[in-house]
């Protein structure tokens, strides 16, 4: 007994102890980043800083809104993506799929989540861009859509490339959570005389809304915080975003392409734009947490 005891203090101490560490990190990073960020953006300006549409290094002007607006679209457009068709799909794999297709479907939903981001980024560059290119120029475009100019480095064909990038989260946070529905929600419904379809759609899913939920909030932070497959096929203008089918730069990218030589007040301004991410990944935590607690609750 006292054998069994030591080793349960032992066990609860180590468990304990990787605790502490993850929020000690997680502590570490808030301080970093509010120490160095927070005085750059008071000298700057918050204002000239967060509103403001030029970016010149050169010239000691330093406005991001052009960076964050492009963090928004970019990131909107892959949950238009991403998030239909890895909730559809996991819907099809939990409880439409036979044996032998989920079989085949899951290896390949993993192996899609262990892609390095370069090489989703040569994807796009190799596949994605000349075809949008090839679609903008096309005369549909021209005469019916009236879309007058475009480039293939675009904020479409950044969408859709991170909207492919966030699929093997949804799928399998989401295919978890349905998993884990209890059949006696499924029996229920077609007890009361409801079809397949409808049992899944209306008993199964929405108790499984809180993790389907969840792989949607996994899927934003996915998205807003990816760089390298942005950087290679979203163009990377630092001005205002003009359209669909334009050239933009997010906040992560930004920083990225410029930290290696930045020096004094740029680097400071780029360390100010990780808090502001930082902050919008913050930001939208929070509203799903409201969001879920409020469905929860009723």
């Amino acid at each position: 007994m006292k054998t069994a005891h030591l080793r349960e203090g032992i066990m609860q101490a180590v468990f304990t102890a990787c605790a502490c560490i993850s929020i000690l990190a997680v502590v570490l990073i808030c301080v970093f980043l509010f120490a160095n960020g927070l005085p750059t953006i008071a000298k700057i300006g918050p204002l000239k800083f967060l509103l403001g549409t030029t970016w010149k290094p050169g010239n000691d002007i330093y406005g991001i809104l052009p960076m964050i607006l492009g963090s928004l679209y970019v990131t909107a457009g892959a949950i238009i993506v991403g998030v239909p068709v890895g909730l559809l799909t996991a819907i099809y794999l939990s409880r439409f799929a036979t044996p032998g297709i989920k079989r085949a479907m899951l290896p390949a939903v993993q192996l899609l989540a262990g892609i390095p981001s370069v090489v989703y980024g040569f994807f796009g560059m190799i596949v994605l861009v000349p075809a949008v290119q090839a679609m903008v120029k096309s005369d549909f475009f021209k005469t019916v859509l009236h879309v007058k100019s475009g480039k293939g480095m675009s904020l479409f064909t950044a969408s859709v490339l991170l909207g492919i990038m966030i699929l093997p989260t949804i799928i399998t946070v989401s295919k978890t959570s349905l998993d884990a529905v209890p059949e006696s929600y499924y029996e229920g419904s077609l007890a009361l005389g409801a079809t397949h379809e409808r049992s899944v759609f209306y008993a199964v899913l929405p108790a499984a809304k809180s993790g389907v939920l969840s792989a949607v909030i996994l899927g934003i932070g996915r998205a807003i915080g990816e760089t390298m497959a942005v950087v290679m096929v979203a163009g990377n203008q630092t001005w205002m975003p003009k359209g669909l089918f334009q050239g933009l730069r997010t906040m992560t990218s930004n920083i990225v392409i410029e930290m290696g030589y930045s020096t004094d007040l740029h680097r400071e301004a780029l360390i100010a734009t990780g808090v502001v991410l930082f902050v919008f990944i913050l930001l939208i935590n929070l509203c799903f947490s409201v969001l879920k607690g409020g469905k929860d609750h009723a």
